[in-house]
């Protein structure tokens, strides 16, 4: 029986994973490595955080992704942007330096098994652990506006589903959203021979404006500081200060975690954008309907009127959802029993990450209205990381020592997967 099985082996999952075995723990890593990032971003994408803020975290601060490009004669410079492709490669290579082997297996279920779980993948037999961290990143959380549901699967697609986006060349496709991900899947498009129209519900869209330099006058640092989550001091106390999110009412949490950092463009898009793109702003999608192989959206601006865009396909660029009810692997009824942050439908968690269910642990989107909305990006790895670990170490040692363990050594694997081997 594993002490910590992590569930997830992206920036949260991997992070986790480093700093486990680092303590000494006996620790699997379930799950393809950045797939997000890997599967689900298109060629062309880049990194909206500052590469100094896109760090995973390993013990002592180690293999940073200043360390994996200066080693291959590559920078990784502020106010640069920097590609997707080359921060999948950075956490890959991340993975081979700080993480026990990464088991490219899809997980199935998680479920309670006497005073731990039981974890079944598509792949082989079940195992047992003492503890179990999910750190499933943002796919389980796909949001789609409900107007989309009635269209057949071929009409429409969200942002994430793209990895090639030259399959739309010549076509015209509505982007619904107003964010990073809408506005650069957008560009992207036209960059790629297509002919995208954005559809929002804002009146106008927000872009981030260009980042400071990070030497400044002591005064001007001091009235804007800069943070993992951009300059200003709303945005420092949620990169900083998680733990002081955590103590805020429920309420107040909920709201933060859906209001904090709303959608903005980055400021190197924003010249791609405009140049290629045209935008219907103030337009709230109420109605679409399948015509043979395209789609009629019904839509209304925001003085009533009704305007009807007619396309070849939609992407909702329309983020992600954190709701425990959509994460099918966890078993039902453990499900139900967790207690949740007020109506958000979110796990309520410990100082150290640990669910109502004890052993339990989460990290990622799923945390923000625990901890805040640094949850949401790559920067809170390394906060979450560090607490979670203590958490299962003090879990761990509220349930005594494993009989048979030998101060974290990672047994032989020759045995692994076999519940008698296990159960004995």
């Amino acid at each position: 029986m594993d002490d910590l099985v992590v569930v997830g082996a992206g920036p949260y999952g991997l992070s986790i994973a480093a700093h486990a075995a680092g303590a000494g723990l006996d620790v699997r890593v379930l799950g393809r490595p950045m797939a997000s990032w890997r599967d689900h971003m298109p060629d062309g994408m880049y990194l909206k955080s500052e590469p100094w803020s896109s760090n995973l975290s390993a013990p002592g601060g180690r293999h940073t992704l200043a360390d994996y490009c200066a080693a291959r004669g590559m920078s990784a410079e502020h106010g640069t942007p920097l590609p997707i492709g080359t921060f999948s490669a950075y956490g890959l290579w991340f993975a081979r330096q700080a993480v026990p082997e990464v088991e490219e297996v899809t997980v199935t279920e998680v479920a309670p098994h006497g005073e731990g779980f039981r974890i079944h993948t598509a792949e082989g037999p079940p195992l047992l652990a003492r503890t179990v961290a999910l750190a499933v990143g943002v796919m389980p959380f796909v949001n789609h506006p409900a107007a989309l549901y009635d269209l057949p699967p071929t009409h429409y697609s969200h942002s994430s589903g793209h990895r090639d986006l030259s399959r739309f060349a010549g076509l015209e496709v509505a982007v619904l959203g107003a964010g990073q991900a809408a506005l650069e899947t957008a560009a992207l498009l036209a960059e790629n021979g297509a002919r995208p129209c954005l559809v929002a519900r804002r009146s106008r869209l927000n872009w981030n404006t260009v980042p400071q330099p990070l030497r400044r006058p002591p005064l001007r640092a001091l009235r804007d500081p800069h943070s993992g989550l951009g300059t200003g001091w709303r945005s420092w106390a949620w990169s900083e200060l998680p733990w002081a999110v955590r103590r805020l009412p429920a309420p107040t949490r909920e709201r933060i975690a859906a209001t904090a950092l709303g959608p903005a463009g980055a400021w190197w898009l924003r010249e791609r954008f405009e140049r290629r793109v045209p935008a219907l702003l103030g337009h709230r999608l109420h109605r679409a309907v399948a015509v043979g192989e395209r789609t009629r959206l019904g839509l209304t601006t925001a003085a009533g009127e009704s305007v009807v865009l007619d396309t070849a396909h939609v992407i909702a660029a329309t983020g992600f959802t954190p709701d425990l009810a959509r994460l099918e692997l966890l078993d039902a009824g453990l499900r139900a029993a967790l207690a949740t942050v007020g109506g958000a439908g979110t796990p309520e968690l410990g100082p150290g990450f640990e669910s109502s269910w004890p052993g339990l642990f989460f990290a990622g989107l799923l945390t923000a209205p625990s901890f805040g909305p640094s949850m949401r990006f790559v920067h809170g790895a390394g906060f979450t990381a560090g607490r979670l670990v203590k958490g299962v170490r003090k879990r761990l040692g509220a349930r005594g020592p494993l009989p048979g363990s030998a101060g974290g050594a990672r047994p032989d694997r020759s045995t692994a997967g076999n519940p008698s081997t296990y159960l004995r």
